[in-house]
């Protein structure tokens, strides 16, 4: 999330004081992105540092006025027309999780997804729960629950094909009386397999 360019995604719509920029950051973020107000005024600090918005007047604290310069419509336009850097898989924990359960000795990794499968479905029957209870104008709320829905959906698609692929993982067999050659051959390493994903550590 950037509050950089949120601010001047509000600053756009007009001038506003570093108090009504938080107040309408969480209005507009369905109230699920709290904002310290000191995080509004070192943002705008940096923002003004840099050209992309002027003060209104001399005023300081929660009178002090803000609006957008040219240079920070160019910073917003470019900032949201911009896809995100996606060349490589995120560097997700739960994905991780998994990876590194595969290799740990005495963990059943299919606990482990089990495990992660039953909390993501509790999560989404309460975002459920919040959407139904949510006013129909909301959209801001009803937005972001939908955005988490899907994320979490797709957590829960993912950890079922995790659970199906390593199922039916081969073992490795040998028919000879060699005690190494009868050990089966050790998983790939977390690190290995994220490596040839282009994960960088």
């Amino acid at each position: 999330m950037s509050v950089r360019h949120a601010l001047l995604a509000l600053l756009a719509e007009g001038p506003r004081y570093g108090l009504q920029l938080r107040q309408e950051f969480e209005a507009r973020t369905g109230e699920v992105w709290p904002l310290n107000v000191g995080q509004v005024y070192t943002t705008l600090q940096r923002l003004e540092r840099d050209g992309l918005v002027a003060s209104e007047d001399d005023a300081e604290g929660p009178q002090k006025g803000y609006r957008i310069t040219a240079d920070g419509r160019r910073e917003l336009l470019g900032w949201l027309t911009t896809p995100p850097e996606d060349a490589q898989p995120p560097r997700d924990e739960l994905l991780i999780k998994v990876l590194v359960a595969v290799e740990v000795p005495e963990v059943d990794v299919h606990d482990v997804v089990q495990v992660h499968r039953r909390h993501l479905i509790e999560l989404m029957q309460r975002y459920t729960a919040v959407k139904a209870d949510a006013a129909e104008d909301d959209v801001a709320l009803a937005l972001v629950v939908d955005a988490e829905l899907f994320r979490l959906e797709g957590a829960v698609r993912w950890l079922d094909s995790a659970e199906v692929r390593l199922r039916g993982r081969p073992q490795v067999r040998s028919t000879t009386t060699d005690p190494a050659a009868a050990t089966p051959a050790p998983p790939p390493t977390a690190e290995a397999a994220t490596r040839r994903l282009g994960v960088r550590s």
